[in-house]
Formats: structure tokens, sequence, C-alpha cells
């Protein structure tokens, strides 16, 4: 096993990593009772480090427990976390003969095997690329292409999908090992068996892959004897310093260029430490945290997979939440205490009868990011399960978390204030501070920015300057610190000189109670360059465009009130729920429809 430095020497920590002279920042006066502005130095150098620690400390304790909506579930321990990780580890470098800082790509969705590959490539040396594994066959070539990983780790659902990827010509030059993994790997053997059986005879879910893979079973197999004839793990990570890359997480960034930002072990690490240590006790050990996110993205990843595993908590994995009723089973065997997610996600939970006539009697804790939290969902879901709903921020590019509100003092329409060891500025185009309350660029700078976006200088150089992310996400702050995030630089709405911001737009229309869910962008007008156009979801289905536009009337400015409203049965969303306003820009106009 690989066993853990403990606690960093003070020669691990970089000057920039300490509180530097502009603390204290007002924001501290208001952190939860005994959160420094700094935090303490924290417990790992390298991510490989923590599955040895908590299987000392938490060895039987469930780590991760999948929960499929039949009810099959499987679950493994902080032991065997380290155990199959160091398996997988040896696997990749003795039988694979990888080389240190080899890449690793990993598309599967929420499961057993997902923790076990992540910390196996850790401990391997190697860096992780995460890839979502709903991206069609041009999104994973591009990914594939651009990282160029030696192994990619996939679910066998997709194998058709990785095959077409492979053959685009942006991925011909990447030869690598691929490994699969099933829905139910690693759970136990009857389970296993029926779910794989049922998903490849009964429901013809599995395509017969045409390359030669390594079955994820076979791999821990091989990597076992390996680490059973006295392999030296520790000898992987020789010369790997806090600095070097861990993980390639790809994102629209801020530019909206899809690009994979570098982050490190350092990183990571720190943003686990800053998040815990401003929690604080809010997040205990024999927490059940619900991980509908996918752990391949940016707040699942560290939040979720990492934040709740360094603090010894389990993760309960739901491969597939559509249809939310695929929760259910969830919330019903296990002791739910914490929810992450974005604000689709509790708003359709909102919406589901089973959820609202029996809501989770063990939840004492939600928390959204990812997208704007509107205040009509975080004040039903408080009156509907009697618990809190906050909100925080992030960015893929800051590992991911910046600012998050103090549990005991919310700011409902806020997202918090920064996190111990992060700044924070609110700046014009001149770069210049804005004045309390008044809008600008949201920058940022702490140990948690990644080092730049792999293989983009340029783009590297639009986002970080004078150590500084910028965002481009508009936001505002207040004499106290706390950041109300008003929309991203690019879907702002420019009417006749004024400023829209959708967000406000949405939330004035979410308001409504016979609306479901809404998004706005903006279209081009020949009077005022620009006008707001709604698409709606209606729960009401009386509701007319009139309706609409006179209850917005009552809560917005005339030139902020939508022109057009375009009724949907659904808004596009990305794979954690974002709903994706470019994809409403770029809609055709509807031939016929309520308008």
């Amino acid at each position: 096993m690989v066993t853990t430095r403990g606690d960093l020497q003070p020669a691990d920590i970089r000057p920039e990593d300490l509180a530097s002279g502009d603390f204290p920042a007002p924001w501290t006066r208001f952190y939860p009772s005994g959160v420094p502005p700094a935090t303490d130095p924290p417990r790992y150098r390298l991510l490989g480090e923590a599955p040895a620690d908590l299987a000392a400390r938490r060895a039987n304790a469930t780590a991760f427990w999948t929960i499929l909506p039949n009810g099959f579930n499987g679950r493994l321990s902080f032991a065997e976390v380290d155990r199959l990780s160091d398996t997988f580890a040896a696997f990749l470098r003795e039988e694979l003969r990888l080389r240190q800082g080899a890449r690793v790509a990993l598309q599967a969705p929420n499961g057993l095997a997902y923790p076990v590959v992540v910390f196996g490539v850790f401990k391997a040396g190697c860096v992780l690329v995460n890839v979502n594994p709903l991206y069609t066959p041009a999104e994973t070539a591009f990914a594939l292409g651009d990282s160029s990983p030696d192994v990619v780790v996939a679910i066998d659902m997709f194998a058709d999908r990785l095959a077409q990827a492979l053959a685009r010509p942006e991925a011909a030059h990447v030869k690598p090992h691929i490994v699969l993994t099933q829905a139910a790997s690693l759970f136990p053997a009857p389970e296993r068996l029926l779910v794989g059986w049922a998903q490849k005879r009964l429901r013809k879910e599995i395509p017969t892959p045409d390359f030669p893979a390594i079955p994820f079973a076979e791999a821990l197999a091989r990597g076992a004897r390996r680490v059973a004839r006295g392999v030296s793990l520790r000898a992987y990570v020789a010369g790997l310093t806090p600095d070097s890359t861990a993980c390639l997480q790809y994102t629209g960034g801020t530019t909206g260029i899809a690009k994979a930002a570098m982050l490190s072990h350092r990183n990571l690490i720190m943003n686990v430490s800053q998040f815990l240590c401003f929690v604080g006790s809010a997040i205990r050990e024999d927490d059940h945290v619900l991980t509908v996110l996918p752990l391949y993205h940016c707040f699942a990843f560290t939040v979720n997979m990492l934040g709740f595993f360094f603090r010894g908590a389990a993760n309960v994995l739901i491969p597939n939440p559509r249809p939310l009723s695929n929760l259910r089973k969830a919330f019903a065997r296990a002791p739910i205490s914490f929810v992450t997610g974005v604000n689709t996600l509790f708003n359709g939970l909102l919406h589901e009868r089973w959820f609202v006539d029996a809501p989770p009697k063990s939840l004492r804790l939600s928390v959204a990011g990812g997208m704007a939290l509107q205040d009509s969902v975080a004040k039903r879901w408080e009156r509907v399960t009697l618990t809190p709903l906050i909100e925080g921020y992030g960015l893929s590019e800051a590992s991911p978390v910046v600012t998050f509100n103090p549990v005991l003092r919310v700011k409902p329409g806020t997202i918090g204030v920064p996190l111990p060891w992060t700044q924070a500025r609110v700046v014009d185009a001149a770069g210049r501070d804005a004045a309390s309350g008044e809008p600008g660029e949201l920058i940022v700078r702490g140990p948690q920015i990644m080092a730049g976006y792999w293989r983009q200088p340029e783009e590297t150089a639009l986002a970080l300057k004078d150590g500084w992310l910028y965002t481009g996400d508009i936001a505002t702050m207040d004499e106290e610190g706390y950041v109300t995030l008003v929309d991203r630089r690019k879907d702002m709405i420019l009417v006749s000189g004024f400023n829209v911001y959708p967000n406000e737009v949405e939330a004035a229309l979410g308001d409504h109670p016979g609306v479901r869910e809404c998004a706005v962008v903006g279209v081009a007008d020949p009077l005022s360059g620009e006008a707001v156009k709604a698409y709606v979801v209606l729960d009401d289905r009386s509701l007319d465009a009139e309706a609409l536009r006179a209850f917005c009337k009552t809560r917005l400015a005339a030139y902020k009130t939508p022109k057009q409203i375009e009724f949907r049965e659904q808004l596009p969303k990305s794979p954690v729920g974002k709903i994706l306003r470019k994809d409403l820009r770029e809609a055709p106009a509807p031939r016929a429809g309520r308008a």
C-alpha cells in the first residue's frame, strides 16, 4: 500500500499559497467560527496518498455506494478503494508499461469503477483525463485527439461510439489500450451477472466492440498478481511534486472554446482543504452525499468524490438520474444527509410527487452550483425539505470552488464569500475595481487556480493575467464581500444600449407558479439591436404569452420584459442538467406554435 507523508512541511508551501498582505479581507469577518483566512497545510502532497490514509482511519466504512433504479446496489469500503486502486496502478505501470505522466482517459458514468480508476491513475503517477461519456463521437474524438491518452477506460455500453471516435481523422494518431467497465462493475457477483445479462440479452444495450479491449475485472486481476509479487508503488510517483499535473479537465472555459484546464495535485488538494475548512463540521464522517452530478464534472469530482472521501464520508453514486424517478431507490435505501446539484435538479425534484410527499428525513443540507440558483427554487426546497439549500460558485479553471455561503450566515441570492486563501475582485473593462454593488467581471486568484490550458497558450493568456483568473462572469460584490453572480458576460443582452442579464429575467419568470423552467437569450431586433426572448416550459397549460409578460412587468423594467416568448415541452440541457442557452440561440425559428 502507498503510505501518506502526513502533513506538509513548510518547504512544500509556496509563498503565494499563504495569506497575503491583502488579508484580512472584509469577508473573513463573516467566516464561520474558527475558520481562519488561510487554512492549515493540507494533509497530502499528492492525491494518491489519500486512499491509504483513509483506509487506516476508516477501513470498513462505506466510501462509495452505487444504487441502481431497480434497487440493485454495490459498495466499496475505504480499505477496498485503497486495495483496488493499488492493483489498477500496478496494471497501468507493470502490465501496460506506462511511463510516469502518461495520460489515462476515463469515459464512464458514476459507478464503483470510477474512484478505483481515478486513484489508481494518481498512484501510478499518471494524468487523468476526464471525458464525458455522453459525448458524440465527434466530441470524443476531439478530446482524445487533443489529450493523446495511452489508455482509455470506458463503459461497455458506449463501445460503438468510442470506435467511431477513434476512426475519425482528429483521433487517428491515438492508439490507446482500451479497458471496458460495466454498469455493475464491482457489485456482488449475483447482481453483477444479472445486470450484465439483462443489459446484453434483454435490452441489447451492450454493443460488441470492434477493437481489442481488456475487461476491467481482468485488468484488476492482472494488477493484483503484480502487487502480490511485491512491486513498489512508491517508485511510481518518485519525482512528482505537488505542482505536477494530476488532471486534464475539459471545459468550455471563459471564452466558450473547448479546452482542458491543467489541474495540479496542489490545485485539487488545496481546493478540497479550502472547502472542508470553510464548511467545518457541516460535513461529517457519517454523512451520505447523493452524487447525482457526473463525476467527470469538476464540481462533483472535487466536492463529492475528493471532498467527502477526504472527510471519510460516503458517496451515493447515481449512474443515470434521468428520469428523476431513478433516484427514488437511493433516497429509500440510503440515509442521504447531503445533496449537491444544479438548479434544474432541485427544481425537478420539487415536481416529483414521490419526493414532495415524503422528503428524506435524514437530509440536513444541500448545495447548489454550476448555474444560477433561482430564489423561488431555494425557498420551495426549504419549505418542502425543512433544510437549507446553499449556493456556491466555481469553475473548472479553479478546481472548481471559489466562493460559498457561510452555513450560518447565508445571504440568499448571493454565491457567498471567497474561500480561505482565495482573493476575489470585481473589475470594470479597464481593470479598475468596481464600486460596491456595481457590476463588473469577477476575477480571482488562489492556490486552486489552474496552471493554464493544455497546449493552448493563447487561450491561457486570455484567462490568466498577472496571477488573476478572469472568469468571464459578471458579478457584484457588496461591502461585506458577498458576491452576487449577475450573468455570463457572453450571455448579456444589449437592448437599446441597456444591459439585460438573462439570470434576472429567468428569476422573474421562475417566480410564476405556472412556470416549470425557463431560459432567456438575446435575439436580433431591427429597432433595439437585440430583444429579450424567453423559452418557457409550463406547469399551467392555460398560461399564454401575454399573461406572462404582464407578470414580468410587475417585476422588471419594460426593456427587460421578454418581447418574445416561446413555449417548449423541454429545454436543451447538458449532462449535468444545466440549461444550454447557446443551443437556444442557435435554434431555428419555429414554423408554428404559441409565442
